[in-house]
């Protein structure tokens, strides 16, 4: 049997979510959530990554997610993943760095959500492009599990909807 917390990715575009939910579902299972590294990034660089920037982003946040493993319950709750690194790459970069291949091809997850951009968009400094922009990257994320053949959850909806169906995916697997 496989030692530590299931681990439940969360992925999504900027302003869909994903924060939100991953607090609220680690204070409903009782377990530890990992914030997203590139909110943290972007505010203490005041700026945007740049390409060189994708493989340290997407290191540190297995880092922090691995250290967080230790302290998390029956689950741990993950605010994004390499894989959503490497999407964002796509996006901006027009590729994936290899290193950060090697990361999101090795990095598993027990569960993947991904938080549809169905609520209401909202700017966010540095960090948040534009509603289009955002629409474009769940279309390669998509695109990408599909690729990947890993599969996922789309929660949809209210913060209330989205915790009913990740709750239902995860009855089985609760504490």
């Amino acid at each position: 049997m496989k030692a530590g917390p299931l681990r439940v990715a969360i992925l999504g575009t900027a302003s869909s979510g994903k924060s939100t939910l991953a607090a609220a579902l680690a204070q409903r299972f009782g377990t530890v959530w990992v914030p997203e590294y590139l909110r943290e990034f972007v505010d203490s660089e005041g700026r945007v990554p740049v390409a060189a920037d994708q493989y340290p982003i997407a290191r540190t946040q297995m880092e922090r997610e691995d250290a967080a493993a230790l302290t998390a319950k029956r689950l741990l709750f993950c605010d994004t993943t390499p894989l959503m690194t490497a999407v964002y790459s796509l996006q901006y970069f027009g590729g994936i760095d290899a290193q950060l291949a090697v990361l999101a091809d090795t990095r598993h997850y027990d569960f993947t959500l991904v938080t549809a951009p169905d609520i209401p968009w909202v700017a966010d400094g540095l960090q948040r492009e534009s509603e289009q922009v955002s629409h474009s990257v769940n279309r390669l994320l998509l695109e990408e599990l599909t690729a990947r053949a890993i599969p996922y959850l789309l929660v949809e909806g209210s913060l209330e909807r989205r915790m009913a169906q990740v709750e239902q995916l995860l009855a089985n697997v609760s504490p």
